[in-house]
């Protein structure tokens, strides 16, 4: 009984320890917008508005509830759904920042990112418009084309480390320069996944009116708000574990900061372009790749 209590509590810890950095990464990256275009952030609520994410989240939670016409389990489901996808993936993580010793971890990365795309669709098509459903197969046909490329990038890692534990990730240090390419190809992939600007097409203001998310409000918005900037979160430090090694937490807070900057630096990309630049642009790369990993693997058999 008292290891299920230990259990639960530590479990509650992770909880609350991501849904905190959650808020005060949406406070940063207001900081940030406002620095890139010449202006203040927050800076009323607190002392330089260190209280403002707290403050919406109060708002947010007491706000009420946009009621469908035909009341549809999906329609709330999906951002509960969101949320507990994104929370069981810091289950890779540990409380000193580096991953757990856990053999699978990158088929159990793979299987929770996959799962976003669900509540995304979800979400835009049980709340009965057309600009949701519209932003929600924008993004499974954003998503599908840019996993092919996300995953082909961690199969080259694998075909040297041999194994699908991220803790192996910490002896290949030396290849950071040989994979330079391959990890800018991993950083577009990254903005085209947690749908960030320049690759926001499920959010698409301008011609979908917030997209998929445009029946919400609430606490269904703050769910689907909360999940957006935990994936941002988690998968920079996916980043910094892969390409820098053992500086996880230091390199995920770059990588962080980097997606914030190109918000505030770059326009939204055309839909046309966006596809062809995964099908015809990063995939042929990260597939001449791997004939240079293969022959590299052979001239080592060979020679050595």
């Amino acid at each position: 009984m008292l290891g299920f209590v230990v259990m639960m509590m530590e479990i509650l810890g992770v909880i609350l320890g991501v849904l905190i950095s959650v808020a005060f990464f949406t406070l940063f990256e207001r900081k940030v917008l406002g620095y890139v275009q010449l202006r203040k952030g927050p800076n009323k609520v607190g002392v330089m508005g260190v209280f403002q994410p707290f403050s919406d989240a109060f708002k947010l939670f007491t706000k009420e509830s946009v009621m469908i016409f035909t009341f549809d389990f999906l329609y709330y489901f999906c951002p509960v759904f969101s949320l507990g996808v994104m929370l069981i993936g810091y289950l890779l993580i540990t409380w000193d920042g580096s991953f757990c010793d856990f053999v699978y971890g990158i088929l159990y990365f793979f299987a929770v990112l996959g799962l976003g795309v669900y509540s995304i669709f979800g979400s835009g098509w049980a709340s009965n418009s057309k600009y949701a459903l519209l932003g929600g197969m924008r993004s499974v046909a954003q998503t599908i084309s840019y996993e092919v490329v996300f995953s082909l990038v961690l199969l080259i890692y694998l075909v040297f480390l041999g194994s699908y534990d991220f803790g192996e990730f910490h002896y290949y240090s030396i290849f950071y320069f040989f994979y330079f390419p391959v990890f800018l190809c991993w950083i577009i992939c990254l903005l085209a996944e947690l749908n960030r600007t320049p690759f926001d097409f499920a959010e698409g203001e301008s011609e979908l009116v917030s997209g998929f998310n445009i029946e919400y409000s609430g606490f269904g918005f703050a769910f689907i708000f909360m999940a957006e900037y935990g994936y941002i979160i988690f998968l920079s430090l996916i980043t910094g574990i892969i390409f820098f090694g053992g500086m996880m937490l230091f390199f995920g807070f770059v990588t962080m900061g980097f997606i914030l900057v190109v918000r505030g630096s770059y326009p939204r990309y055309r839909y046309d372009k966006l596809m062809y630049l995964a099908w015809k642009g990063m995939l042929p790369v990260i597939l001449n790749y791997y004939f240079l990993v293969g022959g590299i693997l052979i001239l080592s058999m060979i020679f050595f």
